[in-house]
């Protein structure tokens, strides 16, 4: 998986590419984790290019969700495909997530 961050603001704006599982979570969750040491509070991470995401890799999104709760601060989730989604759904995820059909939906509502 390839992980694009780019700073819109003060909004973080983490792409993910490829397959999130249990070989590619915690590269997820160690860029996110220097994200938060460094400062920020405000992030979106962009599922477009997302392919596949397992348990493990919802158990990284789930520990981000966590994370910005301590350190009160704002997650979207945005643009995501149609079998991502449906893991969401199944998973009970779309719940838990504020989820938006582009990035720019998200960014907007984050500013």
């Amino acid at each position: 998986m390839n992980i694009n961050e780019q700073l819109q603001g003060d909004i973080v704006l983490l792409g993910l590419n490829g397959r999130l599982d249990a070989n590619t979570s915690a590269s997820l969750e160690a860029a996110f984790t220097k994200a938060v040491e460094q400062g920020h509070r405000k992030f979106v991470f962009d599922l477009q290019g997302l392919d596949y995401v397992s348990s493990a890799g919802l158990r990284s999104l789930l520990s981000a969700a966590k994370m910005i709760k301590v350190i009160q601060g704002k997650l979207a989730l945005a643009q995501m495909n149609e079998h991502v989604k449906e893991v969401f759904d199944m998973s009970g995820f779309s719940s838990i997530f504020t989820i938006y059909g582009t990035e720019a939906e998200a960014v907007h509502e984050l500013a």
